[in-house]
């Protein structure tokens, strides 16, 4: 196989298992609902990113519509230089962390450009259908991206001598995310450990 070929094949594995995952949570869950994979440090927890990661959110509807066109814009940039790189025999390590990059950008691009389309609205008490007969819960470019992956390792509170959030809970990690986020969080932290081996 090529090295473009099995880049190719690496984008499309990352692909179908975050599509596979948030489609069966999307249908069977309800929001808010937490599955346990490993006692009380990992678990599937529903939520759904009406914006950027973690949940922030970008200047309402117009935001939104905007923020999804900028995600389509830049994974196309990001493809365009991927094939550059792979055309130019740059560095393994290198292509395969902008890969990672495009994989996650384009998972999450399919959430919010086609799942306010194809789906009913999740709720706390019931799961979504998709391809409802009534349609779906937003015109296309509003989905919201679907997000699982939650892991408490740490809970506890604030010291009540704190400069900051005396005496409040927190939690580490508190991110709920899913493998689009994970794959594009993989390879920045490649790119900025490795820069020096993948530039040289």
């Amino acid at each position: 196989m090529t090295r473009g070929g099995k880049v190719l094949l690496f984008i499309i594995v990352i692909l179908v298992a975050d599509q596979i995952l948030k489609i069966w949570v999307k249908t069977s869950m309800t929001l808010g609902q937490d599955i346990s994979i490993a006692g009380n440090w990992a678990y599937l927890y529903f939520v759904e990113n009406k914006g950027m990661a973690f949940g922030m959110e970008f200047g309402g509807a117009a935001g939104k519509i905007a923020l999804s066109l900028f995600r389509i814009i830049a994974a196309v940039a990001i493809g365009w230089y991927l094939v550059r790189l792979i055309n130019n025999m740059a560095h393994t390590g290198l292509i395969f962390a902008i890969a990672a990059i495009l994989a996650g950008a384009v998972g999450n691009i399919i959430d919010s450009t086609f799942y306010g389309v194809i789906f009913s609205e999740s709720s706390f008490h019931q799961t979504a259908t998709i391809f409802p007969p009534d349609g779906g819960y937003a015109p296309l470019l509003k989905g919201k991206v679907v997000d699982m992956f939650y892991f408490p390792v740490i809970e506890g509170r604030w010291p009540e001598w704190s400069p900051i959030r005396a005496g409040e809970q927190f939690v580490f990690f508190r991110p709920v995310f899913n493998i689009a986020d994970a794959a594009i969080t993989s390879g920045v932290i490649a790119l900025i450990l490795f820069q020096k081996r993948f530039f040289d």
